[in-house]
């Protein structure tokens, strides 16, 4: 399973993109899970956030949602959080 994270906004306008690939990884049923459960909760088209905050594009083996802050799901904020960390 490929993820990919994309963030946009806040105060610099600066984008982020990360991917991680679970293939072959110890932990991949754990990522399976939190992407799923975070897709679930995503939106089609770009959400409306708060002025200044964070959007966030999550696409997992090519399907793509939005979501914005501080609308995350619990599952939303832990993806995005370890794919920007642990991603290249």
């Amino acid at each position: 399973m490929r993820i990919q994270v994309s963030r946009t906004g806040g105060f610099a306008g600066i984008e982020r993109r990360a991917e991680i690939d679970t293939s072959g990884r110890p932990d991949a049923a754990e990522w399976h899970a939190l992407a799923e459960a975070a897709l679930d909760k995503g939106h089609a088209e770009p959400s409306t956030g708060v002025p200044d905050g964070f959007h966030y594009e999550i696409t997992v083996d090519g399907r793509t949602v939005h979501c914005a802050d501080p609308h995350l799901t619990e599952a939303q904020r832990a993806l995005i959080t370890r794919v920007l960390k642990e991603g290249a």
